[in-house]
């Protein structure tokens, strides 16, 4: 059984951290678990025990370290997991993505790295304090600790008011026109595109379209109940057209993904419902 627990930030983190979880099941060892991510923000990813891979090219999977760094996803990021596990991690604010790092959100979108080589700085920390943490509050402090760090060596501290508003539409109201939210939020189209590329890794467009996916893929699971409006905004022009973008985020037809077994995939849709309406 996949167990799944989300914490919130404390007050000084939650500017550049949307939630802290930890995710952990004990399976049998030679039970192979594979599935795929769509991650609306990037992830911090320390792997306390198992076998966690990720599909870097096909068919080729990798496990770089301990402490890994996941772009969000415009695709789908196939993952694979063996035997039992447990990880911790961070999900991180496209508005606070400048105090965290040096490069472009677009640089790392649709990537797993080792955290050293996005940092550039030592994870063995971190790693330690993970091994020596004997609960959940333990994890989270590690994790918190670890961003304070780098939070300091970067000396950024300032987010991007605009970006933070736009996540909370990306998030709740994905029908929306891209040119009514750029003229809301007092930027050219040109301004809106690049600092989405920046923030969140990929273009307005792309950010809605998987969130608007996102939506659809939490109802058909169960976890939302949208009403009637709501179900009438999210559908798409026809059938072909539900094809194509569920093709593109899952690689399956809508009658295969709703038959599929998807745990850990499944397991982000509940995150992220329960935390959606949080600032």
């Amino acid at each position: 059984m996949l167990l799944s627990r989300t914490y919130r930030p404390s007050p000084d983190l939650a500017p550049y951290v949307r939630r802290f979880y930890v995710f952990e099941a004990e399976l049998p060892d030679e039970l192979v678990i594979k599935d795929f991510l769509l991650s609306e923000t990037a992830f911090i990813r320390v792997l306390i025990k198992g076998d966690w891979a990720g599909e870097i090219a096909p068919q080729v999977w990798s496990q770089p370290g301990r402490s890994l760094f996941f772009g969000a996803n415009g695709l789908p990021f196939k993952v694979r997991v063996r035997g039992s596990f447990c990880v911790a991690g961070a999900a991180l604010r496209p508005s606070g993505w400048r105090a965290l790092f040096h490069a472009s959100h677009q640089d790392y979108a649709d990537r797993l790295l080792r955290l050293d080589e996005v940092w550039h700085t030592p994870t063995s920390h971190l790693e330690a304090a993970m091994d020596e943490a004997d609960d959940d509050t333990g994890k989270i402090t590690a994790l918190e600790q670890a961003l304070r760090v780098r939070l300091d060596r970067i000396g950024r501290r300032k987010v991007d008011d605009k970006l933070a508003r736009f996540e909370v539409i990306a998030r709740t109201d994905p029908t929306r026109r891209i040119e009514d939210i750029a003229e809301e939020l007092g930027l050219s189209m040109r301004q809106f595109a690049r600092r989405c590329q920046a923030g969140f890794g990929l273009t307005p467009k792309a950010i809605l379209r998987r969130s608007r996916f996102l939506d659809m893929a939490t109802a058909m699971r169960g976890f939302s109940s949208p009403t009637e409006q709501d179900l009438a905004a999210l559908r798409y022009y026809d059938q072909s057209h539900l094809g194509r973008e569920f093709r593109r985020f899952t690689g399956m037809t809508p009658s295969v993904f709703a038959h599929a077994m998807t745990p850990l995939q499944t397991a982000g849709l509940k995150l992220r419902e329960e935390s959606k309406y949080e600032d």
